[in-house]
């Protein structure tokens, strides 16, 4: 639960720190309303993107050249 409420901080953090000081009591309630949604979401967010990306596949060494200089 604490990690939860972590990350809706974490996710209000930018919104609140740009509201804070110069908009209004109204403004500042109304924009961090209107990101709460996506705040308390943010768990289900976190795992489509890790679960949308593809995997990485190992990069295979590279071979030596071949062309070699005979003496």
């Amino acid at each position: 639960m604490i990690i939860y409420l972590v990350g809706v901080g974490v996710v209000l953090a930018p919104t609140i720190q740009a509201n804070w000081s110069t908009a209004s009591a109204s403004q500042f309630v109304g924009s961090v309303a209107t990101e709460l949604p996506r705040a308390l979401s943010w768990p289900a967010a976190a795992y489509r993107n890790i679960a949308e990306k593809p995997p990485e596949k190992p990069s295979a060494p590279e071979k030596p050249s071949a062309t070699r200089v005979r003496r």
